[in-house]
């Protein structure tokens, strides 16, 4: 950078050039617009002077069809119209002539139609030409057709069939040679050619004669296809190539996949090996990179195909998948040794994607296998302590009779070992970061000399792909092996107690793996992630497995409480593996006190009581670690934990309300914390608040004012305490929500009550209240209190109004009506009047 120009100036010059460029673009792109307007305007047809307008009934209407194209239509109408005949003559009319005239007939036609063109081509009448060389290729046909009818009718259809192509494919091709200015010849010999061997197979060789003749037929149509200078002749000859080909592969392939012997197997397998060896050759030699990578991955598919049921043959049932996968891991492995200089990158890509889908394929038949043994000991759950300890193996027999463990395990370790691999040949994340790092300095430079390399911003996303293919390549190892791992007590049929202790340690190494620093790239973090999730997962299927027996459970829960709590402690990994850690220790420790609620036989009520003290020591623990990145998982977990224990003492009610209290206790004491006041203080209050409901409810205490009035009263304190701190809050704001709970609830209750208690304890409180807000000015108490006081009154009232209304007269009560809307209407100026003056007067209040 040159001094006294900063980065601002830079890129204010920057963001000014593209504008201009903007406005260019914009600016080229209406001329070019404007520019084929007149293009179009200058060829169309000038009118001649006094010529009607276009839209005038009398102007010319111009062709819809061009010359060139109604010439076309008409010579193939007619060359078909012949064909059509001369396939009439020969299947029908001709039963009246002899031998001789029959041949002399068809063959002076043949000659006629296939000499024409010659004596056409020389007057330049090419589309002629080519009609009626259409129909003399039509006609030797119907002449191989003919001399099948006559002369050769003993001889077998098919058969016959096959000869006839290949003459037919040779003197086709061999007219396209002597008259290169006809385009049907060629490629008519090119489909002409993909019949012989298939029909010579079909008419009576035994074996695989068919899918070996599908095979050669695609070997020489592909050679035609990498030789063939005409554009029409190459797509002919790939679409028959393509068919052929695919037909012998499909045919190969569904032979192979019935288990059988190694004598059975061994024809289709050699099959799919040369399918194989000629589509890499015509891979390595086409210079269509789609084409390469298509037929690479065929290629790969096949050999494969091929090789996997050779070794499948001399496996158990239940072991195709290993072998296949063996195959595909040669493949991959031949990409990264001294043949891989000697392919091109499609060919490359397409055997890496083919060996990749293998394995991915290969993979997915692993994973019921994994879900069963993961899933499997949730059955102890229905007999804690009293099943018997099932063995690894028979478990999983049970669950699912059809799995293979052993192979199962055997996939999930050969993936992950090539993924291993594959993080051995890919760059390491702090190489990458070095290249990136080296190619931001070359453009740095670059840009300041005055050029840019075009280069520079493809090789900086080719080092970011590169390095996160590497992290991606490793997390899947690291899953694929502890996967493996996990697995293992069941593939080799391990007892009870030796299943738990593997699958213990698998997930303690699992938690040492994901407790990996990431640091300067030397882990990736979606390998900790991956190792993380493992780890849990193992730990509550191991935990869930020793269930079984007492001993096993509280040795297991205690191992995995040690193990995770430790892992917590000195994990050095990010945040997200740390605070799954964190969340797994205390879903140990809860685990644990379950466990220990059970062996002493305690109630739920109790259980509840005993699981308090895991968000006591969460509490105390994010007390200490205030600010870690850790102490929100940490404290949503501690809070997930006293909703169980609410729950699980909710069937008794005075265990209930212990609980509560206690949470309140615990919240309140987090409440002293300045960063956790506000929510802490709230919940505080609110489980205080249900712990006191919960002893009423006990008590067997219906009375609505038992379970508001706790409320209340606090929350009008606290409105007081506000209005006293900030005198302009409003009265609505601070008091209104302890007045709704105080006098809201006891409304409803008045209405079934027939005792006087209430409504004179409501009344007198109602009074209290608005005398209150009258005296100090405040528009909530008077308001709610006056309100209420007018409700009590009037369901008082109500049984006196009542009888006076049925000792008057009918006439009575529609008469008052009736002069008390006279009076209204005669003083309603008045009463507007004094209504705003009320209303005034109220708004001054607070």
């Amino acid at each position: 950078m040159k001094p006294g120009v900063t980065r601002e100036t830079l890129a204010g010059e920057l963001a000014a050039v593209d504008r201009e460029l903007f406005r260019l673009d914009a600016h080229r792109g209406r001329l070019l617009t404007r520019r084929a307007w007149l293009v179009a305007a200058l060829q169309a047809p000038a009118a001649h002077p006094g010529a009607p307008a276009p839209s005038s009934p009398g102007a010319p209407v111009s062709p819809e069809a061009s010359a060139a194209r109604t010439q076309n239509t008409l010579l193939a109408l007619g060359g078909l119209l012949l064909v059509v005949a001369a396939v009439a003559f020969t299947l029908v009319g001709w039963g009246h002539l002899g031998i001789g005239g029959r041949a002399a007939v068809l063959g002076g036609a043949t000659a006629a139609a296939l000499g024409a063109p010659l004596v056409l081509l020389r007057r330049g009448l090419v589309s002629t030409a080519e009609s009626l060389g259409a129909l003399g290729l039509a006609l030797t046909a119907l002449d191989a057709y003919a001399l099948h009818r006559v002369a050769l009718s003993g001889v077998d259809g098919t058969g016959y069939a096959a000869g006839a192509a290949a003459v037919l494919a040779g003197v086709w091709a061999g007219y396209g040679r002597v008259v290169p200015a006809l385009r049907i010849p060629l490629p008519s010999a090119v489909v002409a050619a993909q019949l012989p061997l298939p029909l010579a197979a079909v008419s009576g060789a035994p074996g695989w004669a068919l899918e070996w003749a599908l095979l050669v037929t695609a070997a020489g149509t592909a050679v035609v296809a990498l030789r063939a200078g005409r554009a029409a002749v190459r797509r002919t000859a790939v679409v028959g190539a393509a068919l052929t080909g695919g037909g012998a592969l499909l045919l190969a392939g569904s032979a192979t996949l019935p288990v059988a012997s190694l004598a059975q197997t061994a024809g289709p397998a050699a099959l799919l090996t040369v399918a194989a060896g000629v589509a890499l050759a015509v891979a390595a030699r086409t210079a269509h990179a789609v084409a390469a990578r298509v037929l690479a991955s065929m290629a790969a598919l096949s050999l494969i195909a091929g090789a996997g049921a050779v070794i499948r043959t001399g496996l158990p049932d239940g072991w195709a998948g290993p072998a296949y996968l063996l195959c595909a891991t040669a493949v991959a492995a031949a990409l990264y040794s001294p043949v891989r200089g000697r392919l091109s990158a499609p060919v490359r890509a397409g055997l890496a994607g083919a060996a990749g889908g293998v394995h991915a394929v290969v993979l997915l038949t692993a994973v019921p296998t994994l879900f069963l043994a993961l899933t499997g000991p949730l059955s102890l759950l229905d007999g804690v302590w009293t099943a018997p300890a099932p063995d690894a193996r028979a478990a999983l027999a049970s669950a699912s009779p059809g799995a293979t463990p052993a192979a199962a395990c055997a996939v999930l370790l050969l993936c992950a070992l090539a993924l291993t691999a594959l993080t051995r040949v890919l760059p390491s994340p702090a190489t990458t970061g070095a290249t990136d790092s080296a190619e931001s300095t070359a453009s740095t430079a670059s840009t300041e000399s005055g050029s840019v390399p075009a280069g520079a911003p493809a090789g900086q996303l080719s080092a970011a792909v590169r390095r996160a293919d590497s992290e991606v390549a490793t997390a899947g190892a690291v899953g694929l092996g502890w996967a493996a791992a996990f697995l293992g007590p069941a593939a080799v049929g391990l007892g009870y107690g030796a299943t738990l202790a593997v699958q213990a340690l698998v997930t303690v190494v699992a938690l040492a793996v994901a407790g990996l620093p990431v640091r300067d790239g030397r882990w990736p973090s979606a390998a900790g992630a991956v190792a993380v999730g493992g780890a849990l997962a193992g730990a509550v299927s191991t935990a869930l497995l020793s269930l079984a027996t007492r001993t096993a459970t509280f040795s297991v829960l205690g191992l995995l409480l040690a193990a995770l709590v430790a892992a917590a402690v000195v994990s050095r990994a990010g945040r997200a593996v740390r605070s799954a850690v964190v969340c797994g220790a205390v879903a140990a420790a809860t685990a644990l006190l379950l466990a220990v609620a059970r062996a002493a036989d305690l109630t739920d009520g109790a259980t509840g009581l005993l699981l308090v003290v895991v968000p006591a020591l969460v509490a105390l623990v994010a007390g200490a670690l205030r600010g870690h990145p850790v102490t929100v998982p940490l404290e949503a977990s501690g809070i997930a934990v006293g909703a169980l224990a609410a729950l699980a003492a909710s069937p008794e009610l005075p265990m209930f309300a212990l609980v509560c209290a206690a949470g309140g206790v615990i919240a309140a004491a987090t409440a002293v914390r300045e960063d956790r006041r506000r929510l802490a203080a709230g919940a505080s209050a609110a489980l205080f608040l249900l712990a006191t409901w919960a002893r009423l409810a006990a008590w067997e205490i219906t009375t609505p004012e038992a379970f508001t009035l706790p409320l209340a009263i606090p929350a009008l304190v606290v409105g007081a305490v506000r209005r006293r701190r900030a005198p302009e809050t409003d009265s609505w704001a601070a008091y209104g929500p302890g007045l709704a709970l105080g006098l809201g609830p006891s409304l409803p209750a008045l209405l079934g009550d027939g005792h006087w208690l209430r409504p004179l304890l409501l009344g007198l409180a109602a009074l209290v209240v608005t005398l209150l807000g009258a005296h100090h000015r405040l528009r909530a108490p008077l308001t709610a209190g006056g309100a209420v006081l007018a409700l009590v009154t009037a369901h008082e009232l109500a049984p006196y109004a009542v009888q006076v209304v049925d000792a008057l007269p009918r006439w009575a009560p529609p008469a008052l009506a009736g002069a008390l809307l006279l009076a209204v209407g005669a003083t309603y100026e008045q009463r507007l009047r004094e209504v705003r003056r009320a209303r005034r007067a109220l708004g001054r209040l607070h």
